[in-house]
């Protein structure tokens, strides 16, 4: 008697191995399988697809936001009362927890491709929930205590949306790949028209985003004016300590247009220039006055505070990253700066014949100098022997009499006011913070000859960015970096975009069709063959010594070979039973 006995060899499969173990710790072939996705399994699957998408903007958010990371440091210590670098563990909290987030997301879609059933294990989903959790918690603090700074977001998408449109574009193409192997495996039709609804819906709207998409750069040549004159604030705070003489030089010497500074009156009516309530930060004051380190700054005298360092704190906290390439002599320099008056940097800019800009702070309600403060400020300005137009003039206190005492100051508003107060007052600078002016703003400002000044600027991009709105000057706290700026880091007329725009769209057009084409033919072709076919095709895909990897063998039930009957035997790697 003859029987067939068909015998199947298993061929060691270590990538899909090693997706399902890391994915779902399922490394053995038996605990992996091909069916439905459980519907619990797909909510963790889409949970994981929205935390990523969450992380995604916040990780872009801070990506972005490192034009501002002075300014988010700066108020950590207004509300702490002690300064450190709190972007540094945001960062690498947020790197990780993408990169994390990323690897598991593009493990799932893996999953998908291959048709492996999805089975997030606890653990990952432990980590999912952590992962999402500190993010909404994250997003929630930053909302709440620096709510402006989400702005950077929408004025960065002017910048960076065509390069993101083409690599969302890119990503999306790619996915038509898995979209349809999972139609042309899929057996019911419902299933087909969803997937197929949802992939063109969003496929089209990147198609016609770049209808939306607006930005200054997009514009003609011969349309971009002179790049924006540069104001140091507080000098060059990143290459010597904020405020202080050496800042100031280090800021002229990187050919700045003016400097920024904010003032303070002292106890016995001197301006200074101190941006923090108090001299903690950038003083010595702990170790010289320490019954006296949390007083308001406007109540030391001037007297007691020339005898402070204003330098040492620069060298130790390094706020950013820059002491480490000072010489020997330029560590020196820095600490020993002290506190710098108005009348000092005054002259200093007239020397230079620099513009000045200064914020004064009004001093409290038990100062000696409250209600002269603006007076005492104006005769500094006017003993300092600076002319009058090259300072520019922001308190709205007592405006109308300082036009009257000294007209050929620059009135200049901190606020955001309507063209006609603006003239009514005689104000013809404002000066606002970034993302208060929009390009409308900037032309309705330009149209009505009132010049615009905005902060704090210190990323080549937001200044490119500027740079084609046609703003005339900014403010910023990285002057040695904008310096090197010599044209926007790009610019493209809109020709040129609407041809980058097309070809990109066809071109994934073309890709997505081809890809749907295939996925079809070759589903198609797997479906003609029966199962042992598809097995025995999948084997002679290997090297020739292997292409009988699946066969049958004619086994006699009287073999003079010496096999006992119902026991296996070995031949050429294989296993083989008689019966």
């Amino acid at each position: 008697m003859v029987k067939h006995q068909p015998l199947q060899v298993y061929e060691r499969q270590l990538c899909l191995s090693c997706l399902t173990g890391i994915y779902g710790c399922r490394w053995k072939r038996y605990q992996r399988s091909h069916d439905d996705t459980t519907k619990w399994e797909c909510l963790w699957s889409f949970i994981l697809f929205c935390t990523f998408s969450l992380l995604l903007v916040w990780f872009y958010f801070w990506w972005e936001a490192h034009n501002d990371y002075s300014e988010f440091n700066w108020f950590l210590y207004n509300r702490s009362g002690e300064w450190s670098d709190g972007t540094v563990p945001i960062l690498a909290a947020t790197a990780a927890g993408f990169t994390y987030i990323t690897f598991l997301t593009i493990l799932a879609l893996c999953h998908v491709a291959v048709g492996q059933q999805l089975n997030l294990h606890w653990l990952h989903k432990i980590g999912v929930t952590v992962a999402l959790l500190t993010t909404i918690i994250g997003v929630i603090s930053v909302t709440q205590m620096w709510g402006e700074e989400w702005d950077v977001v929408w004025i960065s998408l002017q910048a960076t949306g065509p390069f993101l449109h083409i690599g969302a574009l890119a990503a999306v193409t790619a996915l038509a790949w898995l979209v349809a192997g999972q139609v042309a495996r899929a057996e019911k039709t419902r299933f087909q028209v969803m997937v197929l609804l949802i992939y063109l819906s969003v496929l089209l709207t990147l198609y016609f985003i770049p209808l939306s998409i607006t930005s200054p750069c997009i514009m003609e040549r011969g349309s971009l004016k002179a790049a924006p004159a540069i104001i140091g604030h507080q000098g060059a705070p990143m290459l010597a300590p904020e405020n202080t003489l050496l800042s100031f030089n280090r800021a002229l010497q990187r050919n700045v247009s003016g400097l920024e500074v904010d003032v303070t009156i002292s106890l016995d009516g001197v301006p200074f220039l101190m941006r923090d309530r108090t001299l903690r930060r950038t003083t010595n004051v702990r170790r010289v006055f320490p019954d006296r380190q949390y007083d308001d700054a406007s109540l030391f005298n001037w007297t007691d505070l020339s005898l402070l360092n204003a330098g040492q704190w620069f060298l130790k906290d390094d706020p950013f990253w820059t002491v480490q390439y000072m010489s020997t002599s330029e560590r020196w320099s820095v600490g020993n700066q002290t506190v710098c008056s108005l009348e000092q940097m005054l002259k200093l800019a007239a020397k230079s014949k620099s513009s000045a800009v200064f914020t004064l702070h009004r001093p409290p309600a038990n100062h000696p100098h409250r209600h002269d403060w603006v007076n005492l400020t104006l005769d500094t300005v006017l003993r300092s022997g600076i002319p009058q137009r090259q300072v520019m003039w922001t308190v709205d206190s007592n405006r109308e009499m300082v036009r009257n005492v000294a007209p050929g100051l620059e009135q200049t508003s901190v606020q955001k006011l309507p063209l006609d107060t603006l003239h009514h007052k005689g104000i013809s600078r404002v000066l606002l913070r970034y993302n208060q002016a929009s390009a409308q703003d900037v032309r309705l400002y330009n149209e009505n000859n009132i010049s615009l000044t905005l902060y704090s600027v210190n990323e080549p991009w937001l200044y490119s960015l500027l740079w084609c709105s046609g703003v005339p000057s900014v403010s910023s706290e990285a002057p040695q970096v904008l310096r090197k700026v010599h044209y926007p880091l790009w610019l493209m007329s809109p020709d040129e975009y609407c041809l980058i725009w097309i070809s990109t769209d066809l071109i994934s057009f073309a890709v997505v069709l081809g890809i749907f084409i295939y996925q079809k033919w070759r589903m198609s072709g797997m479906r003609s063959y029966n199962p042992e076919q598809i097995m025995l095709s999948a084997a002679v895909r290997r090297s020739s010594r292997d292409v009988n990897i699946m066969k049958e063998k004619l086994i006699f039930s009287e073999v003079s070979n010496g096999v006992t009957s119902d026991e296996p035997y070995s031949e050429n790697g294989f296993n083989y039973y008689t019966n």
